[in-house]
């Protein structure tokens, strides 16, 4: 595959980073996955604006150029032979002394990775998805709200721990807090419906403040859909009418099943995918 290294289009064999650039040092980057529809970044603005303020909380020296980068998933699309595609905008703090910055980073390294969109399993969006409830909790921000950072080895071990159960395949693994509040899951945001109204855990849990799950917001106030965030528990779910998790690949992805770590299972609703659900996915995008 092609992909970008700071403005220029390499074949992703070819591309390497410096072994003092702090993003491979000490995880001192941020990313932004979304993908294109017709070729065109969906919500690429609110993507950026979320990068750029967590490049100045961080003290890298980076603001977005959008037309530019528009451009250049453009011409990424064309010479990988793509319509559409799964595109990652990272962010590294760029090239510094052996030892923790003590300053502003001037020259950070930006890579657009690309690849093929994952084949859509029509399947699972009629008629829903299971969740696991994992023992591993979330972790707390690095900041005040959390960022997408190249931190990401507590995703990573909620996915060992989820393929651990065999009867979770194709689940999605959701943590809660350490005060056992339902945080997110491994790549997704949560939402449940109750009585006609929409719910999700607040940003206080500690969770990544996603771009879709903004946007899954707005939709719903569009509709006059009563939206709450705050802390909730497992057993909320377990009462709820409808549960479904967003991200800006998947989309809005509904959820039929629920699993504890013991197997035990528990059907919400009555088993099918529910009105709000549908008429939330209907209108995205």
């Amino acid at each position: 595959m092609m992909i970008s290294v700071n403005g220029i289009l390499t074949d992703d064999k070819e591309a390497v980073v410096s072994v003092y650039d702090h993003g491979f040092l000490y995880g001192l980057g941020l990313f932004e996955t979304f993908r294109t529809y017709k070729k065109e970044p969906f919500l690429l603005p609110e993507h950026l604006r979320r990068l750029s303020e967590g490049c100045r909380e961080l003290g890298i020296d980076y603001e977005p150029d959008l037309a530019h980068i528009q451009r250049l998933i453009d011409k990424l699309l064309g010479a990988n032979n793509l319509e559409d595609a799964y595109v990652r905008y990272s962010v590294s703090a760029g090239i510094d002394v052996l030892g923790l910055p003590s300053g502003v980073y001037q020259k950070p390294t930006e890579i657009i990775y690309i690849k093929p969109l994952p084949p859509r399993d029509e399947k699972v969006y009629a008629q829903g998805k299971a969740l696991q409830l994992l023992k591993l909790p979330r972790n707390t921000p690095e900041g005040l709200y959390r960022f997408k950072s190249f931190h990401y080895m507590n995703n990573i071990l909620a996915k060992r721990e989820l393929q651990q159960y065999a009867w979770a395949a194709g689940a999605e693994g959701l943590m809660l807090t350490e005060e056992g509040y339902v945080a997110e899951g491994i790549v997704s945001n949560l939402f449940f419906i109750k009585d006609n109204a929409c719910y999700t855990p607040s940003l206080d849990t500690g969770i990544l403040p996603g771009i879709t799950r903004a946007y899954v917001l707005q939709l719903a106030q569009q509709q006059q859909i009563p939206t709450q965030g705050g802390l909730y528990r497992w057993e909320d779910l377990l009462e709820a009418d409808e549960v479904f998790i967003v991200n800006s690949i998947q989309e809005i992805v509904p959820i039929t099943t629920l699993f504890t770590p013991s197997g035990q299972s528990h059907t919400v609703g009555n088993g099918v995918v529910g009105p709000i659900t549908r008429q939330l996915s209907d209108l995205y995008n």
